[in-house]
């Protein structure tokens, strides 16, 4: 026993003591209650709702337990009014102080979750910048490594600690200060991977400053044109210094012309030599931590303003997401500049606390073994790279470079950045297999700067989804029916992941609607790290934002919960893990004097032998000369390296009106690749005009079905509202019959003609089951508004719905619901939620059975939300076996926030009754795990239980 007494180390001693105890019991609980979210980082700021889900019954086992283990009394007020475990413990505190004595174990550990590093210090999990986050690292662990560097062809890599980091960071920021700069300005970074990029990317962010990432040239040759080119970018970001490599100070002058606001062209060696003092500047959260440009040579940049709370918000779910820890290793060779590279790959690995081992991008591109090499060397357990970069390390390494190589290690081999080839998927995981890679660690994902980075990924260890489409149904329809296991001609789509936690995906039509599954339309997303638009530029930004949601310019469709992209509306083209722009080298290759002006179309096109994309040029003119051609393309060449840093794989010179616009003179892009793809742009012996009307023919077919489809859902959806309206006055007569049973039945056939009049087949199974006991508790999944109707026409005898309390404000919900005998909870007064669930209990007792839905609410987006306990506790104590129900097909026909049904086919698949073993609390928490588990059986929808795989 020890007792509180005023020794000032004595309070500090027990204080730890305690805390660790408090954290141990909610890590118990936790776990319990979310088996499969996989590794837990629990501190005294944790919230208990919202990060843990525990809901009022959660935490009356939690207090329970507290009480029992610490031999304390708790106020009954914290039962609603505690939200992180620091008020457990000020509650704990504030009990003994009052006399009590509590026994502790003497010098107990702190709580550890699977790493090395104390929970309640595992993660900067209070920090709201990015500067909070390295002061966190710099003040707990500062000589622990942070990065080590490959640079300059050094090896063995350098290393930087989190103190080197930071000091090296004070000394720029301290120089930028010195050069005038002023909060808020941005800052053009222009640098290679180094240790000079990591300290000057910090030295902004601590001057107050937002740093502009843009990519170094290749060559030392390319300097003037490089910065030339950009000139627009820094215009646009009013950029007041640059910081770049002691190369670029000789065209200091003539860069300052072209940009006003551009004050200085300094070195990270001129900044860190500076004699000025570091004077910490104020960051708050929502300021602007990056800009991230996506182009920096067209006539309108795009810089996608991102804040600090949005960057962590996206790095903080990112890693839940591929459960990371600080015993990882992160493997990158990906530019700094990129939002892959800079946000996934360096500000991932600094907030999580793992070792970054990087490269630079030059290391893999000329050997791609040592991207290999590095991950075997440095065991490591996740590194990203475009598609491209698998199909180099099959093509380009060849056998005597992968001798011992050992991939075991490799656990999240993410694949993202431009379009994903299933091929190339498939033949990585077969061919270093034999090297111990795990083809289950293949995550192909989907992200874009306007969401930080990351947007979508797959569960862990599911390896590639690869989905097979009847290719002509898809084409002609946008309908991606799944394919004939025999068709040899099926179109194969990869899974790109499915929604972050707190992110949504949805995919409309050219009018804004949201589409049923598997039809393909507009990619549009919304969730805590979305972007407020471009900076200073408030017409892209306009055209960015439908609502809340944001439009990628992605095509692609959902199914299963995963998205699949199909196809870009953006006329980006992405080599080599590059992003290529195709307007200003149309304007340069249109300005020779044999090109026709204006006459020029620059494309990507993949290449279906390399699944890699091809930069494509075709130009206008009037020459026809063998030798003039060849020095046309030539020059074409020239002016492609020069301008994109990159020569085109195909140069096409036509004749005139050999590429396509449109009625205003537009380039129409989309439409010469696809007479490229048909190998039908070039051909002298079809004139230009049938190889449009071609087009506009082979084209025709799709649109007219597209248009249909889309009057025919209108005219659908029209439909089903008159029908419904019909039936509701003899729905409200059906509720003042006299009994529970007359009333039951007549809403039951009500429902039933609905469903014939507006063709939605009711599918039911395992009907049986209910007849096979007298008293029981049916709980189901919530998809959808219609989930109460589909459940009451599937019931034959009454069930008393136990209902929200919040739906007590509808008057009609409200008296619908009580004239079919419903229960009202409380959700969010602790007190009150205690008491329903109690009466709940007691009405357990009669004979009409309780319907529940578990998880309490429904989203847009497909999966199965974590259940609460209450069901479960009350069919514990009663005694009363729980059966299962799996709806299916309600969340297509109607989804959340919609008022726009489609047509669809419901499932309702009624489980077998579950029996408890007990009336305790590890008896519920048995019973729910089995019903979720015989829920998500039938459901084929993802598992959406917090942090789980």
């Amino acid at each position: 026993m020890v007792t509180v007494n005023p020794n000032p180390d004595t309070k500090h001693n027990l204080h730890t003591e305690i805390s660790s105890r408090l954290l141990a019991i909610v890590h118990e609980l936790s776990l319990e209650l979310q088996p499969g979210r996989g590794e837990l980082r629990i501190t005294l700021d944790t919230d208990l709702d919202r990060e843990l889900g525990f809901d009022s019954l959660s935490r009356v086992e939690l207090l329970l337990r507290i009480e029992r283990r610490l031999s304390v009394r708790l106020p009954e007020q914290i039962f609603s009014t505690a939200e992180t475990p620091r008020d457990l413990l000020r509650a704990v505190l504030s009990a003994n102080s009052a006399g009590p004595e509590v026994t502790v174990i003497p010098n107990i550990a702190p709580v550890t979750m699977g790493s090395k590093v104390p929970v309640a210090g595992a993660l900067p999990l209070q920090a709201k910048t990015l500067p909070e986050v390295l002061d966190w690292y710099a003040r707990t662990q500062p000589d622990r490594p942070h990065v080590q560097m490959y640079s300059n062809g050094a090896i063995p890599p350098a290393v930087i600690t989190y103190a080197d980091l930071q000091q090296g960071a004070q000394r720029v920021a301290a120089g930028l200060i010195d050069q005038g700069l002023l909060p808020g300005e941005p800052v053009s970074l222009m640098l290679p991977t180094s240790r000079d990029y990591l300290e000057s990317f910090f030295g902004i962010l601590l001057a107050g400053g937002i740093p502009v990432p843009i990519y170094p040239p290749l060559r030392a040759s390319q300097l003037q044109d490089h910065l030339q080119r950009h000139a627009k970018l820094l215009s646009n970001a009013q950029a007041t210094i640059l910081i770049t490599v002691k190369q670029a100070l000789t065209v200091a002058r003539l860069l300052k012309s072209h940009v006003p606001t551009l004050k200085a062209i300094v070195t990270p060696e001129m900044l860190s030599s500076s004699t000025g003092l570091f004077v910490p500047v104020p960051v708050q959260p929502d300021d602007i931590a990056l800009l991230q440009y996506t182009s920096g040579s067209t006539g309108q940049p795009k810089g996608v303003t991102l804040t600090h709370a949005q960057l962590l918000a996206n790095i903080r779910i990112m890693g839940k997401a591929i459960q990371a820890t600080p015993d990882d290793v992160f493997v990158s060779w990906l530019p700094l500049y990129h939002d892959m590279g800079l946000i996934g790959a360096w500000l991932g690995s600094l907030y999580i606390g793992m070792l970054a081992v990087l490269m630079p991008p030059t290391a893999f591109l000329i050997r791609p073994w040592r991207w290999l090499q590095t991950i075997h060397n440095h065991r490591g357990t996740l590194s990203p790279a475009p598609n491209f970069a698998y199909e180099m390390c099959l093509a380009k390494i060849p056998p005597n470079e992968m001798e011992g190589l050992d991939l075991s290690c490799w656990r999240a081999a993410l694949n993202g950045a431009e379009p994903i080839s299933p091929q190339t998927l498939t033949r990585f995981g077969q061919h270093f297999a034999q090297y111990g890679f795990d083809t289950r660690a293949i995550m192909p994902v989907y992200g874009l700067a306007e969401a930080a980075v990351g947007l979508a990924f797959p569960p862990l260890e599911r390896g590639a989804l690869i989905d097979r489409v009847d290719r002509e149904a898809f084409e002609q329809s946008g309908y991606a029916k799944p394919a004939n296991p025999d068709d040899p001609n099926a179109l194969q789509v990869v899974a790109c992941g499915r929604p972050l936690p707190d992110y949504e995906i949805r995919i409309v039509d050219a009018a804004g609607r949201e589409l049923s599954e598997r039809e393909e339309g507009r990619i549009q997303f919304c969730g805590p790290s979305t972007t407020s638009g471009y900076y200073r530029n408030p017409q892209a930004t306009e055209l960015l934002f439908d609502g809340d949601w944001l439009n990628t310019g992605d095509l692609g469709y959902m199914a299963g919960g995963d998205v699949f992209l199909t196809s870009r509306v953006k006329d980006v083209i992405i080599r080599a893990g590059r992003n290529l722009y195709p307007y200003e080298l149309e304007e340069a290759v249109g300005n020779l004097p044999e090109v026709r002006k204006g006459c020029v179309a620059v494309f990507g096109s993949t290449d279906p032998d390399t699944a890699m994309e091809k930069l494509v040029v075709v130009a206008e003119t009037r020459d026809t000369d063998t030798r003039v051609l060849q020095d046309i393309r030539q020059r074409i060449t020239a002016l492609a390296s020069d301008l994109l840093g990159a020569a085109p794989n195909d140069i096409l010179l036509t004749p005139p009106q050999g590429v396509l616009k449109t009625s205003s003179g537009k380039i129409r892009r989309a439409a010469c690749r696809e007479l490229y793809e048909q190998n039908l742009l070039g051909k002298p012996a079809r004139s230009v005009s049938q190889q449009m009307a071609r087009l506009w023919l082979g084209a025709l077919r799709p649109q007219l079905q597209r248009l249909r489809r889309s009057t025919r859902d209108v005219a659908y959806a029209g439909y089903v509202h008159a029908m419904f309206g019909a039936l509701f006055p003899v729905a409200i007569v059906c509720l003042l019959l006299p009994s529970l049973e007359s009333r039951w039945t007549a809403v039951r056939r009500c429902i039933h003609l609905l469903l014939r009049l507006v063709r939605v087949p009711l599918l039911i199974e395992g009907e049986t089951n209910l007849s096979e006991t007298d008293g029981y508790v049916v709980i189901s999944n919530h998809a959808s508004y219609i989930d109460g109707l589909m459940v009451i026409a599937a019931l034959p005898s009454p069930a008393a719905f136990v209902a929200k309390a919040e739906l007590q404000q509808n008057r009609f919900a409200h008296w619908f619901l009580q004239r079919l005998n419903a229960s009202f909870v409380e959700r969010f007064d602790a007190k009150q939620g205690i008491a329903d669930a109690q009466r709940v209990s007691e009405r357990a007792q009669e004979s009409i059975p309780l319907m529940y839905f578990p998880e309490g609410t429904f989203t847009r987006s497909p999966g199965l939300l974590a259940f609460r306990m209450g069901a479960f506790i009350t069919a514990a104590q009663a005694n009363l076996p729980v059966i299962p129900i799996t709806l299916r097909g309600t969340r297509s026909i109607l989804r959340d926030d919609s008022h726009f049904p489609r047509r669809g086919t419901v499932a309702v698949i009624i489980g077998q009754p579950i029996k408890p073993t007990g009336n305790d609390w590890h008896a519920a928490l048995e019973l729910r795990n089995q019903a979720r588990h015989e829920v998500l059986r039938h459901l084929g929808e993802p598992d959406l239980m917090p942090d789980s795989s």
